[in-house]
């Protein structure tokens, strides 16, 4: 079940990360980040700066040095190993710049995977909605074939129906059209896009595409370590500097 519209589903104060070894490296400076239901964020900033790494901590895969990260009112660091497989199993969906898609199974496959792993089998009624979802995105004829006869932009959508598989609050993309040509990349952000507001669940999204950067609901610029929101017209004169 997907959150109310407003309700708060990642929320960070303090957030801090560094990297040990002999030499610490300060990654993030911190980070206080408030993302609600239905809203599509977009991270920006140079390689380095610790867009992924952020990424990796609001989807539980990552802990910060120092801080709080609630991800729908839990605090992370309350939660064991299994208490985090199940945060991420049952509320946040992940799309990576690669598809991941397993070669050996079929689209539909793929996309009913998350649920299989959580629960054993899929039932008549979420391979219906999954199908259905394959088809809203396009993918009604490629639902039997194989990842390596679907182009790559076939391929990211059915991952991106495979995020929602398990009906998360929250889906995480880092660089997702990275791999594709424009048009390709456009359509999968579109998809994304439309997903985020007929099902009511939180994007954020980490790009270097400032084109689409510059169509979400809100602009996040990590430069140094720190973050700060962008308006749309500063972000726009950056696009033109």
């Amino acid at each position: 079940m997907n959150s109310a519209p407003g309700q708060l589903v990642i929320e960070t104060a303090g957030l801090q990360k560094t990297y040990g070894g002999k030499v610490p490296t300060p990654v993030l400076f911190g980070i206080d980040l408030r993302v609600r239901a239905g809203e599509f964020v977009a991270i920006i900033g140079q390689s380095g700066s610790g867009k992924s790494t952020l990424l990796n901590i609001l989807g539980a895969l990552d802990v910060p040095t120092e801080g709080t990260v609630k991800i729908d009112g839990v605090d992370i660091s309350t939660l064991t190993e299994d208490g985090l497989a199940m945060l991420r199993s049952k509320v946040v969906g992940f799309v990576f710049q690669q598809h991941f898609l397993l070669a050996e199974l079929t689209c539909l496959e793929n996309a009913l995977l998350p649920i299989i792993i959580q629960t054993g089998a899929a039932t008549a009624e979420e391979t219906e909605w999954i199908s259905k979802l394959l088809k809203r995105v396009g993918l009604e004829d490629q639902i039997d074939k194989s990842p390596d006869t679907m182009s790559g932009g076939q391929n990211q959508r059915c991952a991106i129906v495979r995020a929602l598989a398990n009906r998360p609050k929250l889906v995480l993309a880092d660089e997702p059209t990275g791999n594709l040509d424009s048009r390709s990349g456009e359509e999968v952000f579109r998809l994304m896009r439309e997903m985020s507001t007929e099902i009511g669940v939180a994007f954020v999204m980490v790009t270097h595409d400032e084109r689409l950067a510059h169509q979400a609901d809100r602009i996040l610029l990590i430069e140094d370590g720190l973050m700060r929101q962008l308006t749309k017209e500063e972000h726009r004169l950056q696009m033109g500097s």
